[in-house]
């Protein structure tokens, strides 16, 4: 398993194009050379079309967010087993390069065949895990270039947003750090929206929906948020129009269960773990080695393999992070021997829905984020312009533009 940043020239930009065909491609088979299926592969309107495979519904709430007490919020799944309570446990602007898509999985053998010791090969090939939490800055740094102070890429104006309509920010590690937004965050928002710029949140997180992440954001005193979208927006849906009605296995939060559970899918409990068609995998806060065990074990059985995100790692306060939904996904999938699929982002659904919602041209709507792996990649993949929130100031050139502080996003888009 492959785990951290790809090189900052990916040169999977062939897949990204072809992504954006009319024809969405849904049932390929896992081989050699195949990424990790997206798991809506959007023609020019918004239709939902995933592949999944079942994962359990029994993991917390909260997503790295802290309670009164100042433990991580959350309650298994009543179907899991045990009792156990949920514990406490990131410059100046440049242009892009010519990057491009992000590989989640390496090459590899096809299903079926073995390794040197005669172990099963993984379906689909080794997993290669995005790049949340700073992996992308290892990468900038391997490469040794700096870019330079403004620029964009063809058809924008030079260091210049302000011609844009529209803005979707990122959460986690953008906008907000566990449950601490980042400096000037509030402010920028609020005269963004004041300004008569569109707004929109995305979100990988597997434990909350796009209403529970908007009464956190209005909490926080950003009330001008409005459309927040996770990937339990359209999980259970994609699982139906991939498999049909499913029995699915769930690891995480009760929030993605119920998700599923209303999608019209049964959940299967980790004891009959044999009867699951579907594993549905998020960040499980309470995880213990006999579900990841059930999960394996299913997914080994045939099940297929669904997830909201790979991110290794979920930013909380403090500039600490808690293993990500990528880190427990890659366990199953290394042990199972199956490649997942990615419901959330940088895959294009979240950003062509939000697209959807904002009623504005992705050419004119800035993606906003702090991963390049998710954020900027799948921007670009959905046709938006991108900057990366970089507060330690490292440049990227796969991003239109790069910014420090959200005081500076907001002076550059002509607000601040």
């Amino acid at each position: 398993m492959r785990g951290g940043a790809g090189h900052a020239r990916d040169r999977a930009a062939a897949p990204c194009r072809a992504a954006a065909a009319p024809q969405r491609a849904l049932d390929r088979r896992d081989g050699p050379g195949e990424r990790p299926r997206a798991a809506l592969q959007p023609r020019r309107r918004v239709l939902l079309s995933l592949g999944l495979r079942a994962l359990r519904a029994h993991q917390p709430r909260g997503d790295g967010l802290r309670d009164a007490r100042g433990g991580l919020r959350g309650g298994r799944d009543p179907r899991g087993g045990g009792g156990r309570q949920d514990r406490p446990a990131r410059a100046a602007g440049g242009p892009r390069g010519p990057g491009g898509c992000a590989r989640a999985a390496a090459h590899g053998p096809r299903a079926g065949r073995r390794d040197g010791a005669g172990r099963a090969a993984p379906r689909g090939g080794a997993l290669q895990l995005g790049e949340r939490g700073g992996a992308h800055r290892a990468g900038l740094r391997r490469r040794g270039r700096r870019v330079r102070a403004h620029g964009g890429r063809a058809g924008l104006v030079t260091g210049d947003l302000a011609a844009l309509r529209g803005f979707v920010f990122d959460l986690d590690g953008c906008v907000w750090h566990g449950a601490t937004l980042a400096p000037g965050a509030r402010e920028a928002l609020v005269a963004l929206y004041r300004a008569g710029r569109a707004l929109a949140f995305i979100s990988n997180n597997s434990r909350a929906t796009g209403a529970e992440l908007r009464r956190r954001l209005h909490a926080l005193g950003v009330t001008v948020a409005e459309h927040v979208l996770t990937p339990l927006e359209i999980i259970g849906q994609v699982i139906r129009e991939r498999w049909g009605p499913s029995r699915v296995l769930v690891i995480g939060a009760r929030e993605m269960a119920e998700a599923i559970a209303a999608a019209g899918h049964e959940l299967v409990d980790v004891d009959a773990y044999g009867r699951a068609t579907v594993v549905a995998v998020g960040n499980d806060f309470d995880l213990t080695y006999a579900r990841l065990t059930a999960a394996c074990r299913a997914v080994a059985r045939g099940a297929a393999l669904v997830t909201p995100n790979l991110d290794p790692r979920l930013p909380i306060e403090g500039g600490e992070f808690l293993p990500g939904c990528g880190a427990i996904v890659a366990a199953v999938a290394v042990a199972g021997g199956a490649r997942p699929v990615v419901v959330g982002k940088p895959e294009r659904p979240l950003f062509d829905i939000a697209l959807a919602r904002l009623g504005l041209p992705a050419a004119s709507v800035a993606m906003v984020g702090d991963s390049v792996a998710s954020d900027i990649r799948g921007g670009r993949a959905a046709g938006m312009v991108t900057v990366l929130y970089a507060p330690e100031g490292d440049l990227a050139d796969e991003a239109d533009y790069v910014v420090r502080s959200f005081a500076e996003l907001a002076a550059r888009a002509g607000v601040g």
